[in-house]
């Protein structure tokens, strides 16, 4: 989400080296019809649930490569199917297509020409090399196997990967495995990083509405102020969080408070918002019982009613153990051991992929989008842009585990 998935983290390494070009597959003509689908979809963002023009791309470059195309699982989502030779194993590799609500403030060529809107996450490049991959793979694969390419709507807060699963995805595309990444600006071109189990954090939003009584600003002794009241539940909130954060990593953030519209009253109402990020659920479980028992105290001692709503929306990324050694072993195939960062320290970004790895074993990884201008900001911010040098490393990743993992 990343969505709430904004990574915060930014790795830097002394040492930039390049890919081994003798272990990377020639994808020819792809590597250019891979910028130019990822500038295509760059120019005409969708988010979630309206990936029309990118799906429609996605199913069209499928089927003229042979591979099958199924189209309208949660709404936008796609599902190629490429099989060769006669063994029942399988596995699926799976693509992020929404863009974000934001505004995109770069002027290079291939700016998003839809206003509000913008790819400020790089799930057109996730797209372009999953497309890269399935291209090479019908064309010059040696497998033996099915492989499933997942192109999968609305990660950004929406739960596209959830709606996906329980549509059917993997009872009609039962895959035995299941793979995906994403790009991490600061990271060195020709880098990953990935751990074993909990790597990204389950995400959780709440909202607290206070119910006050409004009045005069200049006879608050007859009103009950909610933006005071709130304040003093954001203290407990805070103090509930530190209790927390003394045995275990866990983020509460406030990033709304909305109350009031003249400097001379005080309002009947007061909206409080935010999010939560964590590694498991009983966290979760506390955090919630803390925040609504400090709600729940202050209202009444203020004599207010308050309403209080929390609710889970992404659960924690957990890699698999031996997918993530696997993955590990294949991204190092093509950079070398010393560019594969295999214990990463877990990050409080959130990713519906989550729910495809609670379904089928597999694992996630991060591909580096370059240090400095050549990696540009981080993701979610208006000046963003996928870098299209990463294109062939990433499709050669999807590549090798498919190659690997389904050997003749």
């Amino acid at each position: 989400m990343m969505a709430r998935a904004c990574y915060a983290v930014a790795i830097r390494y002394n040492q930039k080296i390049m890919p081994d070009k003798n272990k990377m597959k020639d994808l020819g003509l792809l590597i250019q019809q891979m910028r130019q689908w990822r500038h295509q979809i760059h120019r005409h963002p969708e988010i979630a649930f309206t990936e029309y023009h990118t799906a429609e791309l996605v199913a069209r470059t499928l089927r003229a490569r042979g591979i099958e195309a199924h189209e309208g699982i949660a709404d936008t989502g796609v599902v190629g199917v490429l099989r060769k030779g006669s063994s029942e194993r399988s596995l699926a590799l799976r693509a992020d297509m929404d863009a974000l609500q934001v505004q995109e403030l770069n002027d290079f060529e291939h700016k998003s020409e839809i206003d509000g809107k913008m790819h400020a996450c790089g799930h057109d490049g996730h797209t372009a090399m999953l497309l890269g991959a399935a291209c090479y793979l019908a064309d010059k694969g040696v497998f033996d196997g099915t492989v499933y390419f997942i192109f999968q709507p609305a990660e950004e807060n929406e739960g596209g990967g959830r709606r996906m699963i329980d549509e059917g995805l993997f009872q009609r595309f039962p895959a035995d495995a299941v793979y995906g990444l994403h790009n991490l600006p600061g990271l060195a071109v020709g880098h990953f990083s990935i751990c074993a189990g909990p790597m990204m954090a389950g995400f959780a939003t709440f909202e607290c509405v206070i119910q006050g009584q409004g009045g005069h600003s200049a006879m608050p002794h007859l009103a009950k102020n909610p933006i005071m009241i709130g304040n003093d539940i954001l203290t407990g909130w805070t103090q509930v969080r530190e209790a927390i954060q003394a045995d275990i990593p866990v983020n509460m953030e406030v990033t709304m408070f909305n109350a009031g519209e003249a400097s001379n009253t005080i309002p009947e109402t007061a909206t409080i918002g935010g999010s939560v990020r964590c590694f498991d659920d009983n966290t979760n479980d506390r955090i919630k019982a803390g925040m609504r028992a400090v709600v729940n105290a202050i209202s009444t001692r203020h004599g207010v009613s308050s309403t209080f709503d929390y609710q889970v929306r992404y659960p924690v990324l957990v890699n698999n153990q031996e997918k993530t050694a696997y993955c590990a072993d294949v991204a190092a195939d093509l950079v070398g051991q010393h560019c594969v960062e295999s214990d990463r320290e877990p990050v409080m970004a959130s990713e519906d992929f989550a729910y495809m790895l609670q379904a089928r074993p597999g694992a996630y990884i991060l591909i580096g989008n370059g240090e400095g201008e050549a990696g540009g900001c981080m993701v979610h911010n208006p000046h963003y842009d996928f870098n299209d040098d990463i294109l062939g490393l990433g499709a050669n990743y999807f590549v090798g585990l498919v190659e690997n993992s389904l050997q003749l």
